[in-house]
């Protein structure tokens, strides 16, 4: 089965139960236990050997897994007080990627430890949703006034940039895919959130005035947009195996005792209240050093763990029939190592995703053929080619469609164009007179796809240049260096020069003998790596590309 295992959120609630079962079930050789704060995660692996021996490896990991190492120990307040960290998280967020891949915490985690099966418990979510974007955009709107932006209000407007749930969750899911991919790790399970416990648009429990609450919503939206990123890498070819339990109902709980307890506002104290006039007026915060502590708020709790704490009143409220209800962390753990050991229990939200989809059907590959038989009718009646238009990203299928079209336009068939004697050479000048004529010197250009020449030193260009992309209001890019140039003509503009002549003639050979492999290996060869076409159709010679060369197929 599987000997190492990374939980995150280990020292929770659910991450304990985790550890548990696997012992249990699995008897793995070493589990990190990876907590946001390292007294966390230190605690709960000595009490994980305490209770269950040391013939198995706890090893503790802490930190922030959504923020770059150096800021990983830092909590969020401290990062957004200082306007230096703002602008790293910034960077980090929003800027490069692969920069922001080698810095990011959980990535150098995973890259340390190698665990063969990753189980993510953090509330992801929640932590997301608590960030509150609304509270920022209400704070950068007070700023913005009648005449312009007050430079008091960056901090806010950078906070504001820093709390949008979208750009997290996405960046957080490619580190996922790339860094599990890359360490090969087997299985990666998700213990996720409805947002709601379950309930719908009229849950009572919200976190402000509003019924529902837009924070709350925002948690339902990060939530399943999450789910949803991980049922894209669950159709990734490489990543690792991905399921996802979901909770419906409220969590709980680890004990109840007396304990201090703290309001959402996180106040502890208890103060003797001071009679006040309504007139016409209210302060709603006022500076607590005005009021007379009469002691702490000590109330008898349950706990829940991430969830927080509970009263009596609040806990019988909320998991009453017909409320939130709840569930145990054992029942949740339970389910966890029952998928991780491949039971089928039902309770894979991705699988029932899987199940649920409405997939390719026979009819619409049947309507296929006939549409590009009628595409090629009006394309041969108007004189027009229909090549591209570059609405259907990347940029990189406009520039292979139109260097297809070319090839096709000069000689017509894949064996023309693999015919003995013909070097790249004399391909490329063939190409660049057939510019014209194909309509390709008109079009590509003017849709954003400029044209190299074959020298490699000019281009044929129109008003606007998809590739390089820019952000912002930049207009005008500069290259440091021959290899970033080559980057942008290899993802979007047509190449004649020679040696990519060179690399379609190694294409062409590649995808004949594949036909001839399918014509006496049977339906066995019929696969994506198949040239299964009969004639010279640009699309799919680009599809063949994707399937063989970019891996950007589908698997499922």
């Amino acid at each position: 089965m599987y000997n190492d295992f990374l939980i995150l959120g280990g020292a929770g609630l659910v991450g304990l139960q985790v550890c548990r079962h696997l012992v249990e079930q699995l008897q793995p050789k070493r589990i990190v236990v990876a907590s946001l704060l390292q007294d966390e995660a230190v605690a709960a692996c000595a009490a994980l050997r305490a209770e269950l021996g040391d013939k198995i490896s706890f090893v503790p990991e802490w930190g922030n897994l959504f923020v770059p190492t150096d800021l990983a120990q830092l909590a969020r307040g401290e990062i957004l007080a200082d306007a230096d960290r703002r602008r790293r998280l910034l960077v980090s967020l929003y800027e490069d990627f692969d920069a922001a891949y080698d810095g990011n915490h959980l990535v150098q985690m995973i890259r340390r430890h190698r665990p063969e099966v990753v189980v993510d418990c953090v509330n992801t979510a929640t932590g997301l949703s608590y960030q509150d974007v609304f509270d920022g955009a209400a704070k950068v709107r007070e700023w913005i006034g009648p005449d312009g932006f007050d430079q008091k209000g960056i901090p806010d407007l950078e906070a504001f940039l820093l709390s949008q749930g979208a750009p997290q969750i996405i960046r957080h899911v490619r580190f996922v895919h790339r860094v599990s991919t890359e360490c090969q790790t087997r299985v990666y399970v998700k213990v996720g959130t409805t947002g709601t416990g379950g309930m719908g648009l009229n849950i009572p429990y919200t976190h402000s005035e509003d019924k529902p609450s837009s924070v709350l919503l925002a948690k339902n939206e990060a939530a399943f947009g999450h789910t949803g990123l991980l049922f894209l890498l669950a159709r990734t070819p490489h990543a690792p195996i991905v399921k996802e339990v979901k909770p419906a109902a409220m969590i709980g709980y680890r004990g109840v005792q007396v304990k201090l307890a703290a309001d959402k506002h996180r106040n502890s104290e208890l103060f003797a209240p001071v009679q006040a006039p309504l007139d016409g007026s209210l302060e709603l915060r006022q500076d607590d050093a005005g009021y007379e502590r009469v002691g702490k708020l000590q109330v008898p709790i349950v706990d829940t763990g991430e969830n927080g704490v509970f009263t009596r009143g609040e806990f019988a409220a909320i998991t009453a029939l017909g409320q939130m209800e709840f569930i145990t962390p054992e029942e949740i753990a339970r389910t966890v190592v029952h998928e991780i050991r491949g039971a089928n229990t039902g309770q894979d939200v991705i699988s029932a995703m899987d199940a649920s989809v409405l997939n390719p059907s026979y009819k619409a590959g049947l309507l296929r053929r006939a549409a590009l038989a009628d595409l090629a009718d009006v394309e041969a009646e108007s004189g027009v080619p229909s090549v591209a238009l570059g609405k259907l990203g990347p940029p990189e299928l406009s520039k292979l469609l139109f260097e297809a079209h070319l090839l096709r336009h000069v000689y017509g068939s894949l064996e023309a164009a693999v015919a003995e004697g013909l070097t790249p050479q004399v391909m490329s000048s063939a190409l660049q007179a057939a510019l014209e004529p194909s309509g390709v010197a008109r079009t590509a250009p003017s849709i954003g796809i400029p044209v190299l020449l074959p020298d490699g030193r000019s281009i044929l260009r129109g008003p606007r240049i998809n590739v390089p992309q820019v952000l912002g209001h930049a207009t005008a890019v500069q290259w440091s260096s021959p290899a970033e140039l080559e980057g942008w003509v290899k993802r979007g503009w047509v190449d004649l020069r020679p040696e990519n002549m060179a690399t379609w003639q190694a294409r062409f050979r590649t995808m004949l003998a594949s036909r001839a492999k399918l014509r006496t290996a049977g339906s066995a060869a019929a696969n994506i790596h198949a040239w299964s076409a009969d004639h010279f159709e640009i699309g799919e010679v680009v599809a063949w590309i994707f399937n063989n060369e970019l891996e950007g197929y589908r698997m499922k």
